[in-house]
Protein backbone atom coordinates (compact mmCIF):
# COMPACT_ATOMS: atom_id res chain seq x y z
CA UNK A 1 0.00 0.00 0.00
CA UNK A 2 1.00 3.36 -0.82
CA UNK A 3 1.70 5.71 2.00
CA UNK A 4 -1.23 8.38 2.25
CA UNK A 5 -1.29 11.15 4.35
CA UNK A 6 -4.53 11.77 6.77
CA UNK A 7 -3.47 15.84 6.51
CA UNK A 8 -5.44 17.83 9.48
CA UNK A 9 -4.17 21.18 10.98
CA UNK A 10 -0.97 20.40 12.07
CA UNK A 11 -1.14 16.83 11.34
CA UNK A 12 0.37 14.00 8.97
CA UNK A 13 -0.70 10.42 9.74
CA UNK A 14 1.02 7.79 7.68
CA UNK A 15 -0.37 4.90 6.86
CA UNK A 16 1.85 2.53 5.24
CA UNK A 17 3.07 -0.49 3.87
CA UNK A 18 4.57 -2.16 6.57
CA UNK A 19 1.67 -2.43 9.17
CA UNK A 20 0.61 -4.64 6.20
CA UNK A 21 1.86 -7.64 8.24
CA UNK A 22 -0.56 -7.08 10.91
CA UNK A 23 -2.68 -8.60 9.05
CA UNK A 24 -1.36 -11.88 9.80
CA UNK A 25 -3.41 -11.83 13.35
CA UNK A 26 -6.54 -12.02 11.37
CA UNK A 27 -7.30 -15.52 10.88
CA UNK A 28 -7.31 -17.03 7.31
CA UNK A 29 -10.86 -17.80 6.23
CA UNK A 30 -11.39 -14.07 7.03
CA UNK A 31 -7.97 -12.08 5.62
CA UNK A 32 -9.26 -11.41 1.68
CA UNK A 33 -12.60 -9.98 2.97
CA UNK A 34 -10.78 -7.97 6.09
CA UNK A 35 -8.17 -6.54 2.92
CA UNK A 36 -11.13 -5.21 1.60
CA UNK A 37 -12.41 -3.00 3.78
CA UNK A 38 -9.89 -2.54 6.89
CA UNK A 39 -6.28 -0.85 6.27
CA UNK A 40 -3.51 -1.32 8.28
CA UNK A 41 -2.44 1.59 9.59
CA UNK A 42 0.63 2.91 11.84
CA UNK A 43 1.41 6.63 13.06
CA UNK A 44 4.25 9.24 12.24
CA UNK A 45 4.25 13.03 13.50
CA UNK A 46 7.05 15.08 11.92
CA UNK A 47 9.68 15.97 14.05
CA UNK A 48 8.32 19.68 13.63
CA UNK A 49 4.62 19.01 15.39
CA UNK A 50 6.92 17.96 18.21
CA UNK A 51 9.50 21.04 18.23
CA UNK A 52 6.29 23.08 18.14
CA UNK A 53 4.67 21.03 20.65
CA UNK A 54 7.99 22.29 23.28
CA UNK A 55 8.19 25.39 22.30
CA UNK A 56 4.91 26.64 23.40
CA UNK A 57 4.90 25.09 26.38
CA UNK A 58 7.82 26.72 27.04
CA UNK A 59 6.62 30.16 26.33
CA UNK A 60 3.26 29.24 28.49
CA UNK A 61 1.80 32.46 29.50
CA UNK A 62 1.27 32.16 33.09
CA UNK A 63 -1.40 33.33 35.45
CA UNK A 64 -0.92 33.87 39.07
CA UNK A 65 -1.41 31.20 41.36
CA UNK A 66 -4.70 30.72 42.97
CA UNK A 67 -5.33 32.73 45.86
CA UNK A 68 -6.28 29.38 48.64
CA UNK A 69 -3.67 26.72 49.85
CA UNK A 70 -5.61 23.79 48.00
CA UNK A 71 -7.35 22.85 44.95
CA UNK A 72 -10.40 23.69 45.49
CA UNK A 73 -9.95 26.75 42.65
CA UNK A 74 -8.93 24.09 39.98
CA UNK A 75 -5.81 23.00 38.76
CA UNK A 76 -3.06 24.85 40.92
CA UNK A 77 -0.14 26.58 39.46
CA UNK A 78 2.47 24.40 40.87
CA UNK A 79 0.89 21.62 39.57
CA UNK A 80 0.53 22.14 36.60
CA UNK A 81 4.27 24.19 35.79
CA UNK A 82 5.76 20.87 36.99
CA UNK A 83 4.01 19.11 34.28
CA UNK A 84 5.20 21.69 31.80
CA UNK A 85 8.82 21.66 32.76
CA UNK A 86 8.91 17.75 32.24
CA UNK A 87 7.18 18.08 29.12
CA UNK A 88 9.09 20.88 27.56
CA UNK A 89 12.56 19.31 28.67
CA UNK A 90 12.71 15.72 29.36
CA UNK A 91 9.55 14.14 27.93
CA UNK A 92 9.63 11.48 24.69
CA UNK A 93 6.71 11.51 22.09
CA UNK A 94 8.51 8.44 20.16
CA UNK A 95 8.63 5.91 23.00
CA UNK A 96 4.92 6.11 23.33
CA UNK A 97 5.24 6.14 19.15
CA UNK A 98 7.19 3.01 18.84
CA UNK A 99 4.91 1.45 21.25
CA UNK A 100 1.63 2.08 19.48
CA UNK A 101 3.61 0.88 16.11
CA UNK A 102 4.68 -2.41 17.61
CA UNK A 103 0.95 -3.21 17.94
CA UNK A 104 -1.41 -4.45 15.05
CA UNK A 105 -3.38 -0.93 14.37
CA UNK A 106 -6.49 -0.96 11.79
CA UNK A 107 -8.51 2.05 9.90
CA UNK A 108 -11.98 1.26 8.38
CA UNK A 109 -15.29 2.99 7.42
CA UNK A 110 -18.49 2.37 9.37
CA UNK A 111 -21.19 4.59 8.57
CA UNK A 112 -19.37 7.08 6.55
CA UNK A 113 -16.44 7.28 9.46
CA UNK A 114 -13.27 6.22 9.50
CA UNK A 115 -12.99 4.42 12.89
CA UNK A 116 -9.39 3.11 14.28
CA UNK A 117 -8.66 0.16 16.39
CA UNK A 118 -5.99 -2.25 17.94
CA UNK A 119 -6.58 -5.75 17.59
CA UNK A 120 -4.28 -8.14 19.23
CA UNK A 121 -5.79 -11.88 18.68
CA UNK A 122 -4.05 -14.15 21.54
CA UNK A 123 -2.55 -17.19 20.29
CA UNK A 124 -5.11 -19.21 21.82
CA UNK A 125 -7.38 -19.69 19.42
CA UNK A 126 -10.25 -20.23 22.26
CA UNK A 127 -9.96 -17.04 23.08
CA UNK A 128 -13.28 -14.88 23.98
CA UNK A 129 -13.08 -11.62 22.00
CA UNK A 130 -13.37 -8.50 23.70
CA UNK A 131 -14.12 -4.77 22.79
CA UNK A 132 -13.00 -2.75 24.95
CA UNK A 133 -13.42 1.51 25.14
CA UNK A 134 -12.08 4.54 26.31
CA UNK A 135 -13.71 7.52 27.57
CA UNK A 136 -13.01 11.00 28.46
CA UNK A 137 -10.39 12.58 28.88
CA UNK A 138 -8.74 8.86 28.27
CA UNK A 139 -7.94 7.56 24.35
CA UNK A 140 -6.44 4.09 23.22
CA UNK A 141 -3.44 5.02 25.78
CA UNK A 142 -5.77 4.14 28.31
CA UNK A 143 -5.94 0.41 27.74
CA UNK A 144 -2.37 -0.50 26.20
CA UNK A 145 -1.41 -1.84 29.88
CA UNK A 146 -3.70 -4.63 30.27
CA UNK A 147 -3.42 -6.00 26.34
CA UNK A 148 -0.67 -8.26 27.28
CA UNK A 149 -2.34 -9.87 30.28
CA UNK A 150 -5.56 -10.30 28.75
CA UNK A 151 -4.00 -11.76 25.35
CA UNK A 152 -1.03 -13.72 27.08
CA UNK A 153 -2.91 -14.94 30.47
CA UNK A 154 -0.39 -17.62 31.28
CA UNK A 155 2.40 -15.11 31.98
CA UNK A 156 0.40 -12.83 33.46
CA UNK A 157 -1.06 -15.36 36.47
CA UNK A 158 -4.03 -16.94 34.51
CA UNK A 159 -4.52 -19.81 32.16
CA UNK A 160 -5.25 -20.51 28.93
CA UNK A 161 -8.72 -20.31 29.48
CA UNK A 162 -8.79 -16.87 30.42
CA UNK A 163 -7.57 -15.63 27.18
CA UNK A 164 -8.90 -12.73 25.37
CA UNK A 165 -8.69 -11.65 21.65
CA UNK A 166 -8.72 -7.33 22.01
CA UNK A 167 -9.91 -4.71 19.94
CA UNK A 168 -9.28 -1.42 20.67
CA UNK A 169 -10.90 1.27 19.00
CA UNK A 170 -10.44 4.88 19.34
CA UNK A 171 -14.26 6.42 19.80
CA UNK A 172 -15.25 8.99 16.68
CA UNK A 173 -13.43 12.54 16.74
CA UNK A 174 -11.03 10.94 19.40
CA UNK A 175 -7.30 10.17 18.71
CA UNK A 176 -6.53 8.55 15.08
CA UNK A 177 -10.47 7.59 14.27
CA UNK A 178 -12.16 10.67 11.80
CA UNK A 179 -13.77 13.44 12.62
CA UNK A 180 -17.24 13.48 12.57
CA UNK A 181 -18.59 16.64 10.36
CA UNK A 182 -22.09 16.51 11.15
CA UNK A 183 -23.82 16.12 14.64
CA UNK A 184 -25.42 12.85 15.80
CA UNK A 185 -22.51 10.18 17.06
CA UNK A 186 -24.05 9.52 20.29
CA UNK A 187 -23.21 6.25 22.31
CA UNK A 188 -26.10 4.95 20.53
CA UNK A 189 -24.84 5.42 17.20
CA UNK A 190 -21.49 4.16 18.02
CA UNK A 191 -22.86 1.19 19.76
CA UNK A 192 -23.94 0.58 16.41
CA UNK A 193 -20.65 0.90 14.74
CA UNK A 194 -19.07 -1.44 17.48
CA UNK A 195 -21.34 -3.95 16.83
CA UNK A 196 -20.43 -3.71 12.50
CA UNK A 197 -16.88 -3.60 14.05
CA UNK A 198 -16.97 -6.86 15.60
CA UNK A 199 -18.74 -8.54 12.85
CA UNK A 200 -16.51 -7.60 10.13
CA UNK A 201 -13.51 -9.14 12.58
CA UNK A 202 -15.29 -11.82 12.20
CA UNK A 203 -16.40 -12.67 15.53
CA UNK A 204 -19.73 -14.24 15.61
CA UNK A 205 -19.55 -14.04 19.61
CA UNK A 206 -18.01 -11.85 21.94
CA UNK A 207 -18.04 -9.22 25.33
CA UNK A 208 -17.69 -5.43 25.06
CA UNK A 209 -16.10 -3.72 28.15
CA UNK A 210 -15.91 0.12 28.85
CA UNK A 211 -15.55 2.91 31.49
CA UNK A 212 -17.16 6.88 31.31
CA UNK A 213 -17.75 7.12 27.73
CA UNK A 214 -16.89 3.38 27.08
CA UNK A 215 -19.82 2.51 29.40
CA UNK A 216 -22.25 4.82 27.82
CA UNK A 217 -21.38 2.66 24.58
CA UNK A 218 -21.32 -0.96 25.94
CA UNK A 219 -24.36 -0.18 27.74
CA UNK A 220 -26.49 1.03 24.65
CA UNK A 221 -24.47 -2.08 23.33
CA UNK A 222 -26.40 -4.03 25.77
CA UNK A 223 -30.19 -2.49 25.14
CA UNK A 224 -29.47 -2.77 21.18
CA UNK A 225 -28.27 -6.63 21.98
CA UNK A 226 -26.52 -7.26 18.30
CA UNK A 227 -26.52 -11.30 17.51
CA UNK A 228 -23.37 -12.26 19.16
CA UNK A 229 -23.20 -10.11 22.07
CA UNK A 230 -22.89 -11.98 25.40
CA UNK A 231 -22.62 -9.69 28.07
CA UNK A 232 -20.92 -6.32 29.37
CA UNK A 233 -18.23 -5.35 31.91
CA UNK A 234 -17.95 -1.93 33.31
CA UNK A 235 -15.91 -0.02 35.85
CA UNK A 236 -18.57 2.64 36.01
CA UNK A 237 -21.19 1.26 36.41
CA UNK A 238 -25.08 3.33 35.89
CA UNK A 239 -26.91 1.99 38.89
CA UNK A 240 -28.05 5.56 40.70
CA UNK A 241 -31.78 5.10 41.49
CA UNK A 242 -34.38 7.61 40.17
CA UNK A 243 -35.06 9.17 43.84
CA UNK A 244 -31.27 9.65 44.59
CA UNK A 245 -30.94 10.98 40.91
CA UNK A 246 -33.71 13.79 41.73
CA UNK A 247 -32.35 14.38 44.97
CA UNK A 248 -28.61 15.22 43.12
CA UNK A 249 -30.58 17.12 40.60
CA UNK A 250 -32.10 19.54 43.12
CA UNK A 251 -29.23 19.63 44.92
CA UNK A 252 -31.09 18.57 47.79
CA UNK A 253 -30.32 15.80 50.77
CA UNK A 254 -29.86 12.47 50.72
CA UNK A 255 -32.98 9.71 50.65
CA UNK A 256 -33.47 8.56 53.35
CA UNK A 257 -32.89 4.97 54.33
CA UNK A 258 -29.31 4.73 52.32
CA UNK A 259 -27.37 1.83 53.61
CA UNK A 260 -23.51 3.11 54.47
CA UNK A 261 -22.12 1.48 50.82
CA UNK A 262 -25.11 3.90 49.61
CA UNK A 263 -24.59 7.43 51.72
CA UNK A 264 -20.72 6.77 50.43
CA UNK A 265 -21.91 6.72 46.74
CA UNK A 266 -24.17 9.83 47.21
CA UNK A 267 -21.32 11.67 48.89
CA UNK A 268 -19.63 11.34 46.19
CA UNK A 269 -21.65 11.84 43.63
CA UNK A 270 -23.12 14.94 45.85
CA UNK A 271 -19.43 16.51 45.60
CA UNK A 272 -19.04 16.15 42.05
CA UNK A 273 -22.15 17.19 40.54
CA UNK A 274 -21.45 20.21 43.42
CA UNK A 275 -18.05 21.24 42.32
CA UNK A 276 -16.95 18.43 39.56
CA UNK A 277 -19.13 19.25 36.40
CA UNK A 278 -17.44 22.20 34.97
CA UNK A 279 -16.02 20.70 31.94
CA UNK A 280 -19.21 18.73 31.11
CA UNK A 281 -21.29 21.48 31.68
CA UNK A 282 -19.11 23.54 29.11
CA UNK A 283 -18.66 20.86 26.76
CA UNK A 284 -22.50 19.71 26.71
CA UNK A 285 -23.33 23.51 25.75
CA UNK A 286 -20.34 25.39 23.58
CA UNK A 287 -17.91 22.80 22.54
CA UNK A 288 -16.70 24.87 19.95
CA UNK A 289 -15.78 27.72 22.41
CA UNK A 290 -12.75 25.61 23.38
CA UNK A 291 -10.18 27.09 21.09
CA UNK A 292 -7.87 28.23 23.61
CA UNK A 293 -7.13 24.32 24.30
CA UNK A 294 -6.56 23.69 21.16
CA UNK A 295 -4.10 26.66 20.68
CA UNK A 296 -1.96 25.82 24.27
CA UNK A 297 -1.21 22.84 24.98
CA UNK A 298 -0.70 23.47 28.81
CA UNK A 299 -4.51 24.82 28.50
CA UNK A 300 -5.41 21.55 26.92
CA UNK A 301 -3.14 19.63 29.80
CA UNK A 302 -4.87 21.61 32.87
CA UNK A 303 -8.35 21.21 30.89
CA UNK A 304 -7.88 17.60 30.99
CA UNK A 305 -6.46 17.26 33.98
CA UNK A 306 -9.91 18.59 35.61
CA UNK A 307 -11.74 16.06 35.46
CA UNK A 308 -12.59 14.43 38.50
CA UNK A 309 -11.01 15.40 41.81
CA UNK A 310 -9.57 12.27 42.53
CA UNK A 311 -7.72 11.51 39.52
CA UNK A 312 -6.41 15.16 39.60
CA UNK A 313 -4.86 14.41 43.23
CA UNK A 314 -3.55 11.50 42.24
CA UNK A 315 -1.96 13.17 39.01
CA UNK A 316 -0.24 16.08 41.69
CA UNK A 317 1.32 13.05 43.61
CA UNK A 318 2.93 12.05 40.55
CA UNK A 319 4.30 15.20 39.72
CA UNK A 320 5.73 15.69 43.40
CA UNK A 321 7.56 12.93 43.24
CA UNK A 322 5.53 10.31 44.31
CA UNK A 323 4.57 6.90 43.09
CA UNK A 324 1.77 6.10 42.03
CA UNK A 325 -0.88 3.66 39.43
CA UNK A 326 0.38 6.33 36.63
CA UNK A 327 3.92 7.97 35.60
CA UNK A 328 4.18 11.67 34.49
CA UNK A 329 4.79 9.76 31.19
CA UNK A 330 1.67 7.89 30.75
CA UNK A 331 0.25 11.12 31.36
CA UNK A 332 2.19 13.06 28.92
CA UNK A 333 1.36 10.50 26.28
CA UNK A 334 -2.21 10.66 26.50
CA UNK A 335 -2.31 15.02 26.99
CA UNK A 336 0.27 14.72 23.74
CA UNK A 337 -2.17 12.39 21.69
CA UNK A 338 -4.82 14.72 21.99
CA UNK A 339 -2.95 17.65 21.07
CA UNK A 340 -0.74 16.29 18.33
CA UNK A 341 -4.14 14.75 16.54
CA UNK A 342 -5.73 18.29 17.14
CA UNK A 343 -9.24 16.40 19.22
CA UNK A 344 -9.89 18.66 21.79
CA UNK A 345 -12.69 20.08 20.45
CA UNK A 346 -13.92 17.03 17.89
CA UNK A 347 -13.82 15.07 21.21
CA UNK A 348 -15.45 17.40 23.35
CA UNK A 349 -18.55 17.32 20.66
CA UNK A 350 -19.60 13.82 22.25
CA UNK A 351 -20.62 15.79 24.93
CA UNK A 352 -22.83 18.02 22.68
CA UNK A 353 -24.19 15.36 20.66
CA UNK A 354 -25.26 12.85 23.64
CA UNK A 355 -26.81 16.45 25.80
CA UNK A 356 -29.18 17.71 22.23
CA UNK A 357 -29.70 13.40 21.31
CA UNK A 358 -30.27 12.48 24.72
CA UNK A 359 -31.10 8.91 26.05
CA UNK A 360 -31.42 9.19 29.89
CA UNK A 361 -28.97 10.28 32.40
CA UNK A 362 -25.54 9.55 32.34
CA UNK A 363 -25.29 7.28 35.51
CA UNK A 364 -29.08 6.29 35.07
CA UNK A 365 -29.88 2.57 35.07
CA UNK A 366 -31.37 1.50 31.24
CA UNK A 367 -33.00 -1.64 31.89
CA UNK A 368 -30.32 -4.62 30.09
CA UNK A 369 -31.58 -7.67 30.12
CA UNK A 370 -28.47 -9.16 28.88
CA UNK A 371 -25.59 -10.46 31.60
CA UNK A 372 -23.89 -7.54 33.24
CA UNK A 373 -20.39 -7.34 35.30
CA UNK A 374 -19.27 -4.96 37.63
CA UNK A 375 -16.00 -3.57 39.46
CA UNK A 376 -16.54 -1.05 41.65
CA UNK A 377 -13.26 0.81 42.30
CA UNK A 378 -13.22 3.32 45.24
CA UNK A 379 -11.60 6.33 43.64
CA UNK A 380 -14.47 6.20 41.00
CA UNK A 381 -16.58 9.66 40.35
CA UNK A 382 -19.03 7.19 42.55
CA UNK A 383 -18.30 3.61 43.66
CA UNK A 384 -21.39 1.74 43.09
CA UNK A 385 -22.58 -0.24 45.88
CA UNK A 386 -23.97 -4.04 45.11
CA UNK A 387 -27.47 -2.88 46.12
CA UNK A 388 -28.08 -0.36 43.04
CA UNK A 389 -25.96 -2.66 40.58
CA UNK A 390 -28.70 -5.56 41.49
CA UNK A 391 -31.40 -3.32 41.08
CA UNK A 392 -30.07 -2.03 37.75
CA UNK A 393 -28.95 -5.22 36.47
CA UNK A 394 -30.83 -7.90 36.74
CA UNK A 395 -28.72 -10.17 34.63
CA UNK A 396 -25.52 -9.20 37.32
CA UNK A 397 -22.91 -12.09 36.78
CA UNK A 398 -20.21 -10.33 39.09
CA UNK A 399 -19.78 -7.55 41.61
CA UNK A 400 -16.30 -6.79 43.18
CA UNK A 401 -15.98 -3.38 45.19
CA UNK A 402 -12.31 -3.24 44.58
CA UNK A 403 -10.23 -1.95 47.22
CA UNK A 404 -7.90 0.40 44.93
CA UNK A 405 -8.36 2.14 41.96
CA UNK A 406 -10.30 5.21 40.20
CA UNK A 407 -11.59 6.63 36.86
CA UNK A 408 -8.44 5.44 34.88
CA UNK A 409 -8.93 1.64 36.62
CA UNK A 410 -7.19 -0.07 33.72
CA UNK A 411 -4.34 2.48 33.15
CA UNK A 412 -3.82 2.60 36.91
CA UNK A 413 -4.15 -0.75 38.04
CA UNK A 414 -3.75 -3.28 34.93
CA UNK A 415 -3.42 -6.67 36.68
CA UNK A 416 -6.11 -6.12 38.91
CA UNK A 417 -7.87 -4.67 35.82
CA UNK A 418 -7.32 -7.66 33.96
CA UNK A 419 -7.81 -10.16 36.52
CA UNK A 420 -11.59 -8.62 36.99
CA UNK A 421 -11.97 -9.70 33.27
CA UNK A 422 -10.57 -13.03 33.72
CA UNK A 423 -13.65 -13.46 36.83
CA UNK A 424 -16.29 -11.22 35.27
CA UNK A 425 -16.24 -13.10 31.75
CA UNK A 426 -15.68 -16.99 32.77
CA UNK A 427 -19.09 -17.76 32.99
CA UNK A 428 -19.99 -16.53 29.67
CA UNK A 429 -16.82 -18.41 27.70
CA UNK A 430 -18.68 -21.63 27.43
CA UNK A 431 -21.20 -20.16 24.55
CA UNK A 432 -18.87 -19.36 22.61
Amino acid sequence: MSARTLSTTRRELLITAGAAAALSVVPRTLRAAAEASIRPFSVSFPQEELDDLRRRVAATRWPDRETVANDTQGVQLATIQKLAQYWATDYDWRKMEARLNALPQFITEIDGLDIHFIHVRSKHENALPIIVTHGWPGSIIEQLKIIEPLTNPIAHGGTEADAFHVVIPSLPGYGFSGKPAAPGWTPVRIAHAWATLMQRLGYPKYVAQGGDWGNAVSEQMAVQQPAGLLGIHTNMAATVPADVAKALAAGGPAPEGLSEDEKRAWEQLDDFYKNGLGYAIEMNNRPQTLYGIVDSPVGLAAWMLDHDIRSYRLIARVFDGETEGLTRDDILDNVTMYWLTNTAISSARLYWDNAHFPTGGFFDPRGIKIPVAVSAFPDEIYQAPQSWAEKAYPNLIHYNRLAKGGHFAAWEQPATFAAELRTAFRPLRRAI
